[in-house]
This record gives C-alpha cells, sequence and structure tokens, in this order.
C-alpha cells in the first residue's frame, strides 16, 4: 500500500469554516485555538477570516495542534464565497466570477457558505446554479452551525445533492466555544483534489450553537445549543 493510500484510509475531523479576529468581527485569538480545537477533537481546521489570510498564516506558524487550511471568505455582490488552499488576500470588491478566478489562480477551491439564508450574504439558489453549470463552484456547505432555522441547511444539502456538488460542515465560529460545533469526518487529504475526493466521502454533522455573548459576566461560556442538529448518520 503507498503512503498516500494509507492516508486515504484515515479518517479526519474538518471544521471547514473558522474565524478569527483578524476577521474583525470574531473575538477567537489565533492562540486559543490549540485548546478549542483539542476540546473539540478537530484533526484540521480551515482559518476563513473575513479578508484576510493574516489569521491562517499565524495559526499554521503557532502549532496549535491541528492541520491547518488557509482559506478567506469574500463578500461580492451576489453572496459570499470561500476560497480554500490560498496563498494571497482575495479583495472584497469584485464580482463572484472575478473572486472565483483569483482562487483558481492560486489552486485554490470554490467554497459557498451558508446558502439561500436570506438573513445571511448567503448566495441564492438561480447564482449557485448559474455558476456551477460553468464549472464554477467545487463546494456546498449543507451545514452551517449558525444558522437557526434548519430549512436553509436542508435546501442547501437539497441543492448540493440536486448539482452532484460536495457538501462540507463548518462552525462558522467566532469564538473559541464554537470552534467544532460543525464539521465533516472524511478520508485525509493531502491538497485541494484529495480533499474534494474526501469531502464526496464524508459525514457532515452539526448542532446549532450561537455566537458567545462578548461582553457581560457570560462571556466565558457559550449559549446552550439548541436541539437544531445532523448527525452523522443522516
Amino acid at each position: 500500500m503507498s503512503e498516500s493510500d494509507a492516508a486515504a484510509e484515515r479518517l479526519v475531523a474538518v471544521d471547514c469554516h473558522v474565524h478569527t479576529v483578524h476577521s474583525g468581527d470574531s473575538v477567537l485569538r489565533v492562540d486559543q485555538l490549540g485548546e478549542a480545537v483539542s476540546r473539540a477533537g478537530l484533526d484540521v481546521v480551515c482559518i476563513t477570516d473575513h479578508h484576510a489570510v493574516d489569521g491562517g498564516y499565524e495559526a499554521l506558524g503557532a502549532g496549535i495542534g491541528a492541520r491547518v487550511v488557509i482559506g478567506e471568505e469574500i463578500r461580492t455582490p451576489k453572496g459570499e464565497i470561500i476560497g480554500l488552499f490560498l496563498t494571497e488576500r482575495i479583495p472584497y470588491v469584485l464580482q463572484p466570477r472575478e473572486v472565483i478566478q483569483l482562487i483558481r489562480e492560486q489552486g485554490g477551491l470554490v467554497y459557498v457558505p451558508h446558502p439561500l439564508d436570506p438573513e445571511r450574504l448567503g448566495m441564492r439558489a438561480d447564482t449557485i446554479r448559474e455558476l456551477h453549470a460553468e464549472g464554477l463552484i467545487d463546494v456546498i456547505e449543507g451545514f452551517n452551525a449558525k444558522i437557526e432555522h434548519q430549512l436553509y441547511n436542508e435546501q442547501a444539502r437539497q441543492l448540493a445533492e440536486e448539482l452532484g456538488l460536495p457538501q462540507a460542515a463548518g462552525s462558522d465560529a467566532h469564538d473559541p466555544q464554537g470552534v467544532g460545533a460543525a464539521r465533516v469526518v472524511m478520508p485525509d487529504f493531502d491538497g485541494p483534489e484529495s480533499f474534494l475526493r474526501g469531502l464526496a466521502a464524508g459525514r457532515v454533522s452539526g448542532v446549532f450553537t450561537p455566537h458567545a455573548r462578548r461582553y457581560g459576566a457570560n462571556t466565558s461560556t457559550v449559549p446552550a445549543a439548541t436541539s437544531s442538529s445532523i448527525s452523522d448518520s443522516e
């Protein structure tokens, strides 16, 4: 058995969508990630800060006890896009196809976060279908732990199945307590192509987990998670 085949047989737990303080709206410091990923039992964490890759590079050098995939969540007029496996920051003033081109030029993957959620900057179904028809989307987030109304996560999963796209899961954590609230347990990978193959064979799970309070006496505890969840068995 080759080394790559052996790696593919190993399973890893991946949180595909995490924000650090480099996002501007997150209170999760990079020096808190080690404890957070250990508590959550994660093997890989994708750092997807808003309009920045600094947090991902900082985490790479910090020895957080989990592998790091550098990403970025980028605002476009048609909704947010995450680029995974990036090397450089991408501006947020561009149209979706321009953003996708820049992601692809870096060898990265195009990931659609929290789609269809009208309360957030998620892409709408018609935009996703249009871009997919041009071969411009790689992954749809089938579970986002910050979406309270699970109808939108369910619709995202249905759309991914309709389009034949791999599904990911992200905690969308902006605080230490939220890290790992959603994950994919999947075969190990060593780059974008094997990441996509692993997602296709992965199991998505997660639970709705609100953001922890930023101020006041309870900043060290996260509000209780609701029963809105998806399990590995679904």
